[in-house]
């Protein structure tokens, strides 16, 4: 060891900066390894970086490049070892002297007005001090290091304080060994114990696991003598399937990782590997599983994919990456251009990170796309499993509307058994017809016996039989499909015959009907005010006496039920009754009315009629008894 020793002070705003790292900004303490292990990783890189230009670097011991994790429990130190690129004087004091350099009021002053620690740890890292973490659990922090090429090493101490020293060293080896003498364990502060293997084994397995470097430690084995012999134990995967070409990456691999990140034992529905290169570089690894997890639908529910940067773990369910409605997805990316200790504040906000997510969504809804051209079975298999989430996208992303409904399937009246996507509908339209006609409720056998739909199956139109509670609110969203407009066959007006070129009811035959029913429409209208605005004739009934319809624009009942559920005010909506004018129920009231319109028992008729309707349709009455007691008393009329 040389006896010339620098001692270097830092300044004042520094000393504040540095308080700072050690005892508020980062929150989870265990994280000091990964900032030297990632650290060690770069100078690894850079050995080899350099290797190809300079002849001889990697000779006399740097040809086996690995880092090396050495515990001594009797000195309570923790060294973290490279035989990577190393440091001169110089190097020690610009690189590892980083917060002297950068400790400047101003850096401060953003830190002291950050909102949230996540924030303040995020705008250290942008100053590439991740190394001062170490004194979070070391009272002093030694580095010693040999730059490759040079024949003399140095050496760094500090206590964190307010001051570090320099100094030669002799006969040190290429690399860099950063020692920490360890603070005692303290639960309460955060401090676990940094000398237990198992404790190393787990923060390496979290955080680092991909570093492409070895990571060494000398682990207790058992000997026949009762001693416990080292056993030297390399503790990380090292397989970042990402950053290896497809080509390269059998199925058993995938498979593998898959099951490792996402803890799911069937293998993936589709894998997407995909690279980024240019202005902004990243490599993303991502899954489409085969089946739902249980809480996929549940507000516990997260974003599925993680982020590395340069194969250091960041952080889980990384919202910034993939939107809520493709919570389902699992995967990893890997960026290359991110500070380790970027915060979810951050990335919401940052535009390289927003150009990924864009990139990942539009991969992901292609790889669907093509699942549904190439394997239609299984592209049915995913939709069953993960639609509803998929559909959330038409509320939510309006960017990729239009490849959100390619992708859209439902059931209709013109397969009982196979869904038929919009697509397919539209290529199956009736000459003349511009309109994608739908009906929602609450089960299939529903939907198929309501009255609504009477008509279009005499006529033969095609409707799409919607069952999902999203499904209520994402077609009011959504005004049309390639040009043709979405229509709720339980909405507005409909003329089936106008519509297609059908036998239209001439002028005359629609002038008799108003006259035949100028005068019970009014009456029903007025007697059932409570209920609803407005009573007219339909057709689009052809066996039922009556149905309930709304306003192009209302909210349906099902929709006004959830919003209510979920403590959001609703105005009482009310609808239309629609009737059929052929039925001999209301040609029969309508000759009742005509003789003697003040009868009482032609407001319970009414009353019946408008309670028939909404229970068809799966409506709430609104007073059973009542419609119960109407109803005894006219069936014991006709015993």
């Amino acid at each position: 060891m040389g006896s010339n020793v620098e001692t270097l002070e830092f300044q004042a705003e520094t000393r504040q900066l540095l308080r700072l790292v050690i005892h508020s900004i980062y929150s989870n303490k265990d994280i000091f390894l990964r900032e030297l292990i990632s650290n060690a990783s770069d100078a690894l890189d850079k050995l080899r970086l350099a290797s190809l230009t300079e002849a001889g670097l990697t000779d006399n011991g740097t040809a086996d490049l690995h880092i090396s994790l050495e515990v001594d429990k009797d000195a309570r130190t923790l060294t973290v070892r490279d035989n990577g690129i190393g440091m001169t004087r110089d190097d020690l004091v610009e690189l590892i002297g980083t917060i002297a350099k950068s400790g400047t009021a101003g850096l401060l002053e953003k830190i002291k007005e950050s909102k949230d620690a996540a924030t303040a740890e995020s705008l250290i890292g942008q100053f590439g001090v991740g190394f001062y973490s170490a004194f979070m659990v070391a009272d002093t922090v030694t580095v010693r290091t040999r730059r490759a090429g040079t024949d003399s090493g140095s050496q760094w101490e500090s206590d964190g304080e307010g001051a570090y020293t320099i100094q030669a060293a002799d006969d040190l080896p290429v690399g860099t060994s950063v020692t920490l003498h360890l603070k005692p364990a303290d639960s309460e502060d955060g401090l676990a114990d940094y000398l237990s293997e198992s404790k190393i084994r787990q923060i390496v397995k979290r955080y680092s696991d991909f570093i492409r470097w070895p990571i060494r430690m000398a682990t207790a084995g058992t000997g026949t003598d009762g001693d416990t012999p080292s056993e030297l134990a390399t503790l990380n995967s090292m397989k970042a399937l990402w950053a290896r070409p497809r080509s390269e990456v059998t199925e058993d691999e995938y498979n593998e990782f898959y099951q490792q990140i996402s803890h799911d034992w069937l293998p993936p529905a589709e894998t997407i590997h995909m690279r980024a290169e240019g202005t902004f570089e990243y490599e993303a690894l991502l899954f489409i599983p085969s089946q739902a997890p249980f809480d996929l639908h549940s507000r516990e529910s997260k974003p599925g994919v993680q982020l590395y940067v340069k194969r250091v773990f960041i952080m889980d369910d990384c919202e910034a990456l993939m939107p809520n409605y493709l919570r389902f997805v699992k995967g990893v990316v890997d960026a290359h251009d991110l500070s380790l200790n970027v915060s979810r504040e951050l990335l919401q906000h940052d535009r390289q990170i927003q150009g990924v997510r864009r990139r990942l969504i539009k991969k992901v809804l292609g790889a669907v796309k093509d699942m549904q051209s190439k394997d239609a079975e299984r592209c049915a298999k995913v939709w069953a499993q993960f639609g509803r989430a998929l559909k959330e996208g038409l509320l939510e992303d309006t960017d990729n509307t239009e490849a959100l409904l390619e992708l859209v399937s439902a059931t209709s009246t013109h397969d009982p058994e196979k869904t038929t996507t919009l697509r397919e509908y539209v290529e199956r339209m009736k000459d003349g017809q511009d309109t994608i006609y739908y009906l929602t409720g609450e089960t299939r056998t529903m939907v198929e016996n309501s009255p609504h739909m009477e008509a279009f199956a005499a006529k033969g139109y095609e409707v799409l039989i919607l069952t999902d509670p999203i499904d209520e609110v994402w077609v009011d969203r959504v005004p049309a499909f390639d040009g043709h407009r979405l229509q709720s066959i339980a909405k507005g007006q409909v003329d089936l015959d106008e519509s297609a070129g059908g036998e239209k009811e001439t002028d005359a035959d629609k002038a008799q009907r108003e006259q035949d029913y100028a005068a019970l429409l009014p009456w029903l209208t007025a007697t059932l005010s409570d209920h609803i605005k407005e009573v007219r004739l339909s057709s689009r009934l052809t066996t039922s006496a009556a149905c309930i319809v709304g306003d192009t624009h209302d909210v349906t009942p099902a929709l006004e039920k959830m919003y209510r559920a979920m403590g959001q005010p609703m105005p009482n909506v009310k609808r239309i009754l629609e009737l059929n004018s052929v039925h001999p129920l209301i040609t029969a009231l309508r000759t009742a009315h005509h003789a003697e319109p003040d009868d009482p028992a032609l407001t319970e008729t009414a009353e019946l009629i408008y309670g028939s309707a909404l229970l068809a349709e799966g409506g709430d009455l609104p007073d059973p008894a009542r419609f119960t007691r109407l109803l005894t008393d006219r069936l014991t009329r006709t015993v």
